[in-house]
């Protein structure tokens, strides 16, 4: 930047908001109370294109482009062009991308003010926004034990810090555990989760906090205060055997949340067999005597003495840590509400968790492929004793890619859905599979192959939006379109099975005011910078591992739990970790850019 800089701000994109919107009005005149800035536009306040956009340039005479808002970097073509066609530097077009820094509402109205700064000053604002640093306090606790839960938990452990891992069910693993293969290596999702499960349960450095949740956090980047709520499992994990035996005996039954609900589990029940902790718990919304004080069948048939107390109380804890990292996973897409498909009305029109778990050696049909059927007592689950399908359909993006549902596109639906392809081939050779997609993005290393691979094994792969799911002579009757072949299809099959989406999970809007991290537009959690600074968070201390952050695969949910744990271990052995990039005020930023370019 020089003192003869003629500077033309460029807000595109304004409808961006979250709340309360960007005030654009209170933007343009900070701007224009400094000498360099010589005119600003909005969005709509011109055509824009080449020739507009250099008519602007040649009339004002200016020197720099400063493109501000939301994804910018979409039209920087254009400006580049312009300012070529003006004769002038077509690298003189910097961005101020509002969303790269979770600039999302008016309440970012500060943050917006000292981005545009930097920006006219020619100041990075990573390099002006650098918080005082502060002690931190060596012990770690991750929120949420899943894949990159566990992940960032064996990784700082293994530097000899401690960690405390909270998980709110019963048991670690998170939604790989109920997973078969992997794609697109086919690997057994259980033999590559399992060992680092057993290797969390016993590192002498981990503290694992079962069927928890985090109540409160107050305090700062290096020492928080963390209020937990440890829930009544009602069974001593320390002197379980795991035996089995009061499950035997009692009398309650409840449909299985790790299958999904494809299958019962009695109201005293381990998560799955290779649960950790591999102990029984209690459910209090299931157990007869919580709900009516008698029965009690599970402690008399418990061979430990006191090992069950159906009385015991959840109780709080308050832990100490530096630093915080926010694992929490996602949901998938609840697909009642595209009642077109007719799930939960048609028995055998099954989500992808529900398949999975049919496809699983540990599931209710020990991996094989049945139909759906009701028990003695009215619930729908999945045994053996029920007939094979012969035909399946599987249709993609439930929930994603749906304006009237979730725009974005939860990246592993496509892959999941050729796997399930190549499984039920596998389980049923004879079996007719037609997948239902609209665009096939296998984005990731051997992924494409992979898609080729499905299709070479005789899987019917129809493009085209599936309109509706409706039974018909007692075989579900699919309505769509083929648009290659520019023909509407029906197509009657046995099963459908539905590709839904990836949502931000159930907690995410609580913990995120909790801990005061913001949320995108579709509700993930807001990282400091989506290139450069993916785990990191605008408070210090805190970091993020997975898909609470977006829409992930296993191996980049790993890679990201490696990289929160780094971020951590940075801090550790440095001994100090970076207050709140977000408490920076305006004038701190502005302090800042004169030591480092004075004005002159």
């Amino acid at each position: 930047m020089n003192d003869k800089d003629s500077i033309g701000i460029f807000f595109y994109n304004l409808p961006v908001s979250m709340g309360e919107p960007i005030d654009y009005t209170e933007l343009t005149r900070y701007v224009q109370s400094m000498p360099q800035v010589t005119k600003t536009w909005l969005y709509t306040d011109f055509q824009w294109n080449e020739d507009t956009i250099r008519k602007k340039v040649e009339s004002h005479n200016l020197t720099r482009i400063i493109i501000a808002g939301a994804l910018p970097g979409t039209v920087k073509g254009l400006f580049s062009k312009a300012m070529a066609m003006s004769g002038k530097d077509s690298q003189s077009v910097m961005l101020a991308s509002f969303n790269q820094y979770g600039i999302w509402s008016g309440k970012d109205s500060e943050r917006a003010r000292a981005l545009l700064l930097c920006a006219i000053r020619d100041i990075p604002y990573e390099i002006a926004a650098t918080p005082d640093d502060t002690t931190v306090n060596p012990v770690t606790l991750i929120i949420g034990a899943g894949i990159a839960g566990i992940q960032a938990a064996l990784e700082i452990a293994g530097g000899n810090n401690l960690v405390y891992l909270l998980e709110k069910t019963g048991t670690i693993g998170g939604k790989m555990a109920t997973f078969d293969k992997t794609f697109p290596t086919l690997d057994c999702a259980a033999c590559i989760l399992t060992p680092k499960m057993v290797e969390v349960n016993q590192h002498p450095n981990i503290r694992l906090m079962t069927y928890c949740e985090v109540k409160e956090v107050k305090g700062e980047a290096g020492n928080f205060n963390v209020r937990i709520l440890q829930k009544a499992r009602k069974v001593n994990v320390t002197t379980c055997i795991g035996c089995g035996t009061c499950a035997e005996k009692c009398p309650a039954s409840a449909p299985s949340e790790f299958d999904a609900g494809t299958t019962m589990r009695k109201a005293i029940y381990m998560p799955f067999p290779q649960a950790v902790p591999n102990k029984y718990m209690i459910d209090a919304e299931s157990c007869i005597y919580l709900k009516t004080g008698k029965c009690k069948a599970c402690v008399k048939a418990c061979p430990v003495p006191d090992c069950i107390n159906l009385d015991e109380q959840d109780k709080e804890v308050s832990l100490n840590v530096g630093n915080i990292i926010i694992a929490t996973g996602y949901k998938t897409f609840d697909a009642m509400k595209m009642e077109q498909y007719g799930y939960g009305k048609y028995p055998n029109v099954l989500n992808a968790l529900e398949f999975e778990r049919l496809l699983n050696a540990s599931g209710p049909t020990s991996g094989n492929i049945h139909f759906r059927s009701q028990d003695k007592k009215g619930n729908w689950i999945f045994t053996t004793e029920s007939d094979k399908p012969e035909k399946l359909a599987i249709i993609h993006c439930v929930g994603s890619r749906d304006k009237n549902h979730n725009k974005h596109c939860s990246r592993v639906c496509c892959m999941y859905s050729l796997k399930f392809a190549h499984l039920i081939l596998e389980k049923i050779p004879e079996a007719e599979v037609y997948e239902y997609f609209i665009d096939m993005r296998a984005f990731g290393k051997g992924y494409e192959e992979f898609y080729q691979r499905i299709k070479e094994e005789g899987v019917s792969i129809i493009r085209g939006k599936t309109a509706k799911v409706e039974e018909k002579n007692g075989k579900l009757l699919i309505r769509g379109e083929d648009i290659v072949n520019s023909t509407l299809i029906e197509n009657s099959v046995d099963m459908v099975i539905l590709s839904t989406g990836l949502e931000p999970g159930e907690d995410t809007k609580r913990i995120g005011e909790m801990l005061r991290i913001p949320s995108t537009a579709d509700g993930w959690f807001e990282e400091a910078n989506y290139n450069t600074n993916p785990t990191g968070t605008f408070r210090g201390g805190i970091m993020l591992a997975g898909s609470c952050q977006g829409p992930k695969d296993i191996p980049d949910s790993v890679a990201q739990g490696s990289a929160a744990a780094a971020r951590v271990l940075q801090s550790i052995i440095r001994g100090h970790v970076s207050k709140d990039v977000s408490a920076l005020s305006l004038h701190d930023i502005e302090k800042r850019i004169n030591e480092l370019s004075p004005v002159i």
